[in-house]
């Protein structure tokens, strides 16, 4: 039986570009054999210490709640600043991570979810890239820890967010045979991404741009 292409993807991949990477991706890294070490991998269950961003958050706005399967874990540190501005731009990133992956996984198939904490190139960049996971009928497994997250508001709409990701435990699985491709952990397990997001009409700070730096110094243990 043909697995059905989301919607969402599928009527954007054609202008889709690669140009900006995002969760899940290094802009140096293949993936089209499955075989090259995932971030983002994550369920949305976080571990302690980090707030559930499927919480408040996404009553409001009429935010999709974005369920994850249970072999992927995705733990999220410092999302509580005390400034209530900052603590929405963390949250609505961590759901923004989240849905690249529902929609890797299949557990989001239209995309929604994608479509909605994405906009602009990041949407470009995000739905290249989960188009990437459909060509090698490939998906995530594993675990994914950010940490280092720090907010810069820019104005009342405009923020930018910086944050480190731990790939070490996460990594790519064949569809069809379900073999995990485990790669041994390097300097490149460690990523730190640079992102700007932009308050939407609706208050939901949806990601524009993304750019991550796969081996970056400032991310190792």
């Amino acid at each position: 039986m043909n697995r059905r292409r989301p919607t969402l993807i599928a009527a954007l991949t054609l202008t889709a570009t690669a140009a900006l990477t995002l969760s899940a991706c290094g802009s140096d890294d293949s993936s089209d054999k499955g075989e090259d070490k995932i971030a983002g991998a994550d369920t949305g269950s976080d571990s302690a210490g980090s707030a559930s961003p499927s919480s408040s958050s996404t009553a409001a706005a009429g935010r999709p709640e974005v369920e994850l399967p249970p072999d992927l874990k995705l733990t999220f540190e410092g999302a509580e600043t005390g400034d209530p501005v900052k603590d929405a731009v963390l949250a609505d990133n961590a759901e923004r991570m989240r849905a690249v992956d529902a929609a890797i996984t299949g557990t989001d198939p239209e995309g929604k979810a994608l479509g909605f904490y994405n906009t602009g190139k990041a949407l470009e960049a995000a739905v290249s890239w989960v188009g990437q996971f459909e060509k090698a009928n490939a998906t995530v497994t594993g675990q994914v820890r950010y940490f280092d997250r720090k907010v810069t508001l820019e104005g009342k709409t405009s923020a930018v967010l910086t944050f480190c990701a731990d790939e070490s435990k996460g990594f790519s699985k064949d569809k069809k045979t379900g073999k995990v491709a485990k790669t041994p952990v390097t300097k490149n397990s460690y990523v730190q991404y640079n992102t700007r997001l932009d308050k939407n009409a609706d208050g939901v700070w949806q990601t524009s741009q993304i750019i991550s730096t796969r081996g970056a110094a400032q991310c190792q243990p």
